[in-house]
């Protein structure tokens, strides 16, 4: 019973920090992560497992995508506000939007976005695996590679309001 009730206080918790972001959604159920490769500007692989112990924002964007445009300005400054407390944010987008390796970084370098870490989706295999079709999306994975929740659309990013929420978020997605 207590623990049933220690589950019910958390979901409650994050229940209500849903209201404070309009675009979440906090899963009653988490799920774990799909592990699909997604390589940096270099081709190195990586997948999200390879980010665990980390609360992990993986946002999905496209340079087409009008609303993700808008919000790359501010995620330099997410990234810089939550560097070195357990929050980590990563830009995928699909191959598709990039002729050649490198190019995404010079585009973000436009943007001053070029500093947050940002990988392409082969094929599309990691949005696929997520059930994801548009952006900007994020996937929110806690520190042991299980999916919590999502955000779809744009947020401001370096708002302080925003952040504050994604630590709560954090805390409560913390294992029992």
């Amino acid at each position: 019973m207590f623990k049933f009730i220690k589950i019910l206080l958390v979901f409650c918790l994050l229940a209500s920090n849903a209201w404070a972001l309009d675009n979440v959604n906090i899963f009653a159920y988490s799920r774990k992560a799909p592990d699909e490769k997604i390589y940096d500007d270099y081709g190195k692989a990586y997948k999200l497992s390879d980010f665990s112990g980390d609360f992990l924002i993986v946002l999905f964007w496209s340079k087409k995508c009008i609303p993700c445009l808008r919000e790359l300005d501010d995620l330099h400054e997410f990234v810089n506000k939550t560097q070195g407390n357990g929050v980590k944010l990563i830009m995928v987008s699909p191959q598709k939007d990039w002729a050649v390796e490198g190019e995404q970084q010079a585009f973000l370098s436009k943007f001053e976005a070029d500093k947050v870490p940002h990988f392409v989706d082969r094929n599309g295999k990691l949005a696929t695996a997520f059930g994801i079709f548009a952006t900007p999306h994020a996937v929110l994975v806690d520190a042991k590679s299980m999916e919590i929740g999502r955000i779809r659309g744009s947020l401001d990013w370096e708002d302080d309001d925003v952040i504050e929420e994604i630590y709560k978020i954090k805390a409560a997605s913390k294992p029992q």
